[in-house]
């Protein structure tokens, strides 16, 4: 069987006495730092080593190769997402908090959003927001498989969401323009087009979605499909307590 290629497959190293005296969480801090100002591309072990002041020695000690690094970077993003424990609140508003922790994180750090899946996510963080968001959505109703599937779509839901606005952000940062001012520069080239939609056309006219602020617009849109997701799940949940069998 091929040995997991991971970070967290690996036995921590013994402490010798020229162990470096940079600490894995400083390392770690100083890369997340750079990902967030340059993306994954940016990000290279000698550069990271300049910006730490210390070469690529203290990093070596840590981490094998970027990628390693890179998996201990998620997970202290993963750290940010807050899951309450069950009983602190009702599951509804549990699971709210950890839908919009989530797309919080990712937004702070949109580079994240290339890196999940591509490696196991095993970390003391990723394992401590699992541990609770099984424990979250049992203490709710929800049993056996079921579980997995409840938080999938929490889960997807919020990476969906980050993954639009990330998108849109980064294309506003490559124009020069605020948000605002991104969608105002584009507003032309919707009337110019929209016409040959009248359905999408006479709908756009009405309600006007853009607005004059596509980031409240965002939020609303994904408060309103999480209230709906979480709608589906308490009336699923309430069926398979009347009917059982029928769940």
């Amino acid at each position: 069987m091929a040995e997991v290629n991971s970070v967290w497959a690996r036995p921590p190293r013994a402490t010798r006495g020229d162990q470096p005296t940079l600490s894995r969480e400083q390392i770690v801090r100083a890369a997340i730092e750079l990902l967030d100002a340059e993306g994954a591309a940016g990000l290279s072990m000698r550069r990271l080593g300049t910006r730490l002041g210390s070469g690529t020695t203290s990093v070596y000690w840590y981490v094998a190769n970027k990628d390693e690094l890179l998996e201990l970077a998620v997970d202290e993003v993963l750290g940010e997402i807050y899951v309450p424990e069950p009983g602190d609140t009702d599951w509804r508003v549990g699971a709210s908090i950890l839908a919009n922790g989530i797309r919080a994180a990712l937004l702070r750090h949109p580079w994240v959003l290339g890196q999940l899946g591509a490696r196991p996510t095993l970390g003391p963080n990723a394992m401590r927001m699992g541990n609770r968001t099984v424990a979250l959505l049992t203490a709710a109703g929800f049993t056996g498989v079921e579980v997995s599937y409840a938080g999938s779509l929490l889960h997807a839901h919020a990476l969906g969401a980050a993954t639009t606005e990330s998108a849109l952000a980064a294309a506003a940062t490559r124009s020069g323009l605020s948000f605002s001012e991104f969608a105002e520069q584009i507003e032309p080239l919707v009337e110019r087009v929209a016409g040959e939609y009248p359905h999408y056309d006479r709908w756009r006219r009405l309600n006007g979605v853009a607005g004059p602020d596509p980031d409240h617009v965002m939020e609303q849109a994904f408060a309103f499909g999480l209230e709906r997701l979480l709608d589906g799940l308490s009336l699923w949940l309430g069926q398979k307590s009347e009917n059982p069998r029928a769940a």
